[in-house]
Parts: structure tokens; C-alpha cells; sequence
């Protein structure tokens, strides 16, 4: 970006809460049913049906708002947004404009050089998500699925805060940690349940006034966003260089083309034509249930990587490599109350179960082994009944693929790596009497020459044995 400007960015953060019914009514919240198949008639918006609030959607909803420093609004309604589309089914969204349930919040976000900064929170308020249109290029038709119509949702509203891409991306992945953590949703981006609006405009530097912006609509994955703000920078700026004027609308942004295209015009003043809705009576939050929703928040990742460090000895990379995702805090934190080793459970965490992850696309929330079976694994490698080699077959084939108990699996397909002393002893002996070139170089001072001995060892036997067992008995031969 040309050192003449600075751009000013505000995100409209939609979260999909994970609770099991919709927020209005009994039907499943669950993601992927058959078209039309989680609907009733309230979700369907048919007349003369009443919703009901859903007591988890508020609780959620006031606790994402104390974990990002927000107040609460003791005093809360719902009002009814007026507008006409396909996906939605009553011809208005149920939302909330008057009387936000979260207000005036921040949260506070780092950059990769170690700045941090604060992006502050104008509101975050419940509603109830659309349908979804499905456009059918083969026949040019569309499709309307109310299946996800009535899915509750919090809308996070900064303020224009942020200056950069980078600052957008760690105000998410901040927002996403924290909401994670808290269990209010899984806000994953490419199913939908976590989607962005970025509201975006360029002003000369020093310039107190904004530039007039656009909004890119729900753009689903962090590399998109990024993508679209840089995009729509040169576009601005180039508007402006050429003496044109940003023009104040709704865009689209397609990732394969890399490109934003206008969806309508956008003025200031929208007429919803808002009113109080008058099938949902008002909402009163006592002190004693914000009191409970505290109480029960989680320890958050900040906290966690500190502790990681400070009482699990783990170092710095490891704490934030784990604390990344709250599941994996959870299976190195069950297998340690288990007696396993910390860093020996991350290294697993980290490298094993990473590459499995990577490779299968199975993401934290879905990993299927139990930190009993993990601690399991660690302490057949400590005790040298297995080795290292073994431990990875057993952790891919039956841990991670299956849970299955490593201690049984083991003993079932007679996988163990424990020699006999005295056998192995004697396989040492005949290793070095077979290799006296060897010998003569590591008496030489040559230490790799060792590693002739270790494989013919290996070799006799059949890899059931552990490596540094072996090359320790070497050494005591040797010397």
C-alpha cells in the first residue's frame, strides 16, 4: 500500500452457536441433514407459529460477551429486520438493534513481531440465521434448503479498529481461540459456522475522516479475507489515484478468480423498518446468572501456554502448538494426569498426530484416541517394550486410526521390541566379532562406524530391540 494512505477496517463477525436446537424452536442444529429435513413450522416461518427463546443461546451468547470484555445488558429484546429474500422464510430476521445483549467490549490481539494491540467490540447481539440458496448450474435453477433458518447466531461487531490484513487475521483467529475455548462453537469457517463481513475504506494518512467503504460479504476462510482486503486496497486506492470516487456498496468476493464484484449499492440510512418483536417478551439478566456464566468460564489460551511453561516444563513452541487447539490441551493434559511424560505427550501431539491430521484433513474436534490410550502409548516406548520405530506403526494403525489399546495391540500382534538380556548380549558379541573393520574405526575415533554393528544386530533381530540399548552395549564391549 502507498505510504500517502492508511486503511480503516471494521469486521461484522457472524458465530453459528453450537447448541442442539435452534434458537426459536425444537429442531436440530446439526450440520449436513437432507435438504428441508431440521424444519418445522416456526423455522419455516409459517404463520400463526410463536418461537420461544432458547435459555443455552443467551447463555452462550453472555458468555462470549464476558470473555471479550464486554457489558452486558441487563434489559434486552428482540426486534424484528424487514427485508425480502428467497432464504428467508418469514420475510423478516428476528435480531436484536435496540437493545444489544453485549456492548462496548475489546479484545486484545498480537502480531507476529510481538505487537499487540486492542480492537474494540461495539456490540455483539443474537439473531437468527437464513436458509441457504443452492444454484444448480447444470439446469440454472436455485434451490432454497431452510435447514440452517433458524440456527442462532451472535453477531460480533467491531469498531473500525484495524489498520492492516495481518491485524484482521489475529482479531479472528483471537475471537475463534476464545470462542473455541469456551465451547460455544467450533467456528469452523469452511462449514459456515464462523463467516466474516469486512467493512473496508481509505483515507490519506494524518486524516482524521473516514473514507467512504464497502462491505465484502461472508467470506469463509482466513486466507480469503486476507486475500479480498488486499485486493480491495489497490482497487480503492487506484480509484482514487485516477480521480474517481469509491463508490458505497455490497460486494462479493470470488477466491478462484481472486477477484470483488458489486452485489448492490448501499446507503447509509437502511430502511429495515425495525420494530420491537411482539411474540418474544424481553429479557431480563440478573446479576446471578452472570455470576454462574463466569464461574464456568475456561482456563484461556493465554493462561494455558503460561502454565504449560511454568508447571509442565514444556518449552514456549510447544505451548503454543498445543494450546492452538483446545482439544489437544486436553488429551496432553488427560495423559499427563495419567503419569505420562508432558514433553514426550506433546512430541506426539506434534509431530505424529499433526502429520495424521494433515494428511487424513481430520480436524482436532474429531480425533477419535483417548488421552488414556496416548499415555499408554508413551509409557510402552519408556519402558523399552517397544521402540520407537514400532511405537509410530501402532500409534497410526491402531491409536489414531481406531483408539485402540496400544498395551493389547501390542501383545495381539506380538509387536514387542523387548529382548532378552542375554540373547541380545550374544547377538552384540557375534555383531562385533563380524565386524572388525568397524571396530578398528571406532576405537579409531570414527563414530559413525558404529552404526554397522547396530544394523547387524538390528538385522538378527528382526528389529525387536531398541536401538539405544544396543548402541549402549556396543560401548560397554568396546570400552
Amino acid at each position: 500500500m502507498s505510504k500517502d494512505y492508511e486503511v480503516v477496517i471494521g469486521l461484522e463477525v457472524h458465530v453459528e452457536l453450537n447448541t442442539k436446537t435452534k434458537i426459536f424452536c425444537g429442531c436440530s442444529t446439526e450440520f449436513g441433514g437432507a435438504p428441508n429435513s431440521h424444519v418445522c413450522p416456526v423455522c419455516a416461518g409459517m404463520p400463526g407459529s410463536l418461537p420461544v427463546l432458547n435459555k443455552e443461546v443467551l447463555h452462550k451468547a453472555i458468555a462470549v460477551g464476558l470473555a471479550t470484555n464486554c457489558d452486558i445488558t441487563r434489559d434486552s429484546k428482540f426486534d424484528r429486520k424487514n427485508y425480502f429474500y428467497p432464504d428467508n422464510p418469514q420475510n423478516y430476521q428476528i435480531s436484536q438493534l435496540y437493545f444489544p445483549i453485549c456492548r462496548n467490549g475489546k479484545v486484545e490481539i498480537e502480531l507476529k513481531d510481538g505487537t499487540k494491540k486492542f480492537v474494540r467490540i461495539h456490540e455483539i447481539h443474537m439473531e437468527e440465521d437464513a436458509g441457504k440458496l443452492v444454484h444448480d448450474a447444470a439446469t440454472d435453477e436455485t434451490y432454497v434448503d431452510f435447514n440452517r433458518s433458524g440456527v442462532p447466531l451472535i453477531e460480533i461487531v467491531s469498531e473500525p479498529d484495524m489498520r492492516s490484513s495481518e491485524e484482521v487475521i489475529a482479531y479472528l483467529d483471537t475471537l475463534r481461540e476464545t470462542i473455541q475455548y469456551l465451547g460455544a462453537s467450533d467456528c469452523k469457517l469452511n462449514e459456515g459456522s464462523m463467516r466474516a463481513d469486512v467493512n473496508l475504506s481509505i483515507r490519506e494518512k494524518g486524516s482524521e475522516e473516514f473514507g467512504t467503504r464497502t462491505e465484502t460479504k461472508n467470506l469463509n476462510s482466513f486466507k480469503a479475507i486476507q486475500r479480498c482486503i488486499e485486493n480491495e486496497i489497490g482497487r480503492q486506492i487506484d480509484i482514487i489515484e485516477e480521480g474517481g470516487k469509491v463508490m458505497q456498496e455490497t460486494r462479493r468476493w470470488d477466491d478462484d478468480k481472486e477477484y470483488s464484484y458489486p452485489m448492490r449499492s448501499k446507503e447509509d440510512a437502511q430502511d429495515y423498518r425495525y420494530f420491537p418483536d411482539p411474540d418474544l417478551v424481553p429479557i431480563h439478566v440478573s446479576e446471578e446468572m452472570i455470576n454462574e456464566i463466569k464461574a464456568e468460564e475456561p482456563e484461556f489460551r493465554p493462561a494455558k501456554k503460561i502454565r504449560y511453561q511454568e508447571e509442565l516444563g514444556l518449552p514456549e513452541y510447544d505451548a503454543d502448538q498445543i494450546t492452538s487447539e483446545k482439544h489437544l490441551t486436553e488429551l496432553l493434559e488427560g495423559a499427563v494426569a495419567l503419569g505420562a511424560d508432558a514433553k514426550k505427550v506433546s512430541n506426539w501431539l506434534m509431530t505424529e498426530t499433526m502429520r495424521l491430521m494433515k494428511e487424513t484433513s481430520t480436524d482436532a474436534d474429531k480425533l477419535k484416541f483417548s488421552a488414556e490410550n496416548l499415555a499408554k502409548l508413551v509409557k510402552l516406548v519408556e519402558s523399552k517394550e517397544i521402540n520407537n520405530a514400532v511405537a509410530k506403526e501402532v500409534f497410526e494403525k491402531a491409536v489414531f486410526a481406531e483408539n485402540l489399546d496400544p498395551e493389547q495391540y501390542v501383545k495381539d500382534n506380538n509387536m514387542s521390541t523387548k529382548a532378552d538380556a542375554g540373547q541380545l548380549e550374544a547377538v552384540v558379541e557375534k555383531a562385533i566379532a563380524a565386524n572388525p573393520k568397524a571396530v578398528e574405526d571406532i576405537k579409531a575415533g570414527k563414530g559413525k562406524a558404529i552404526g554397522a554393528i547396530v544394523g547387524f544386530v538390528m538385522k538378527e533381530m528382526k528389529g525387536k530391540c531398541d536401538p539405544g540399548e544396543v548402541n549402549k552395549l556396543i560401548n560397554q564391549k568396546l570400552n
